[in-house]
């Protein structure tokens, strides 16, 4: 049985198989559209709670 993803970028179905070398995307295309979007920093993780200021080594200021 074969599995079936989503591409990231563009959302068509792509089998997960070796054949793919461009797996989890569908084509060169999206996998550097893709690798453009990290580049840019458009993927992020969002912070919880962070201090509002830090000192020069990253730690809260008291």
């Amino acid at each position: 049985m074969v599995t079936i993803v989503d591409c990231p970028t563009c959302g068509t179905k792509v089998e997960w198989t070796e054949k793919n070398k461009f797996r989890p995307f569908c084509s060169d295309r999206c996998k550097q559209i893709d690798l453009g979007a990290w580049a840019e920093e458009k993927y992020a993780i969002p912070a919880v709670n962070l201090p509002e200021e830090l000192d020069d080594e990253g730690k809260p200021l008291q």
